[in-house]
């Protein structure tokens, strides 16, 4: 989504820019094997949600957070427990400057599960890209930061919610998704 920006200089007071796409993404899984690979935690193919924005360095680290409090959000409305890690250099990509992941955790696996990851890239992304704003103050040309997210990769959040709310009954739909599924219990 930052493509869409390339070579553009954007009006300071026109950001933060908040872009939000839902996406197919492919893994390759280069030699994997076993019963890790198996299932809706570890397709091939699948969907999630990106959350994208374009902002000012000094305003980067203020739109991280709210990204992160959106994640956190999405994770509270559902009742699943969580937990989010922030990456240390050696696991974050050498693009971003500051990645946190939110995992889930899996009783059936004894293992959190990553379902998603909002990272701070400074001004690396928008050097590549030449995404520029104009400066109100100063009227020259600066980088922009760019800041990604995924908002819940689903295949592993509606494997979460399966194994957390199943019952003997069946499976208790999430309060807040009552009214999109027009039930509360799958049988």
């Amino acid at each position: 989504m930052t493509n869409i920006y390339r070579d553009v200089i954007i009006d300071e007071k026109d950001l933060p820019i908040k872009n939000c796409a839902y996406t197919q993404c492919f893994r390759r899984e280069a030699g994997s094997y076993g019963k890790d690979v198996r299932g809706l935690n570890r397709l091939h193919e699948f969907s999630k949600i990106e959350i994208v924005r374009i902002d000012t360095p000094a305003h980067s680290a203020k739109s991280h957070q709210e990204m992160l409090d959106h994640v956190e959000g999405l994770l509270k409305k559902l009742q699943l427990p969580y937990r989010i890690l922030r990456l240390c250099g050696g696991d974050a990509s050498f693009t971003s400057a500051i990645c946190y992941d939110f995992e889930v955790y899996s009783e059936a696996q004894k293992r959190w599960l990553e379902v998603s990851s909002v990272s701070n890239f400074d001004t690396y992304q928008a050097n590549r890209l030449k995404c520029r704003y104009r400066n109100s103050e100063t009227k020259r040309t600066e980088l922009c930061h760019t800041l990604n997210g995924s908002a819940l990769a689903l295949p592993r959040i509606v494997a979460s919610i399966l194994e957390n709310y199943q019952t003997d009954e069946g499976i208790r739909v999430p309060d807040v998704l009552v009214p999109y599924m027009g039930c509360n219990m799958i049988r």
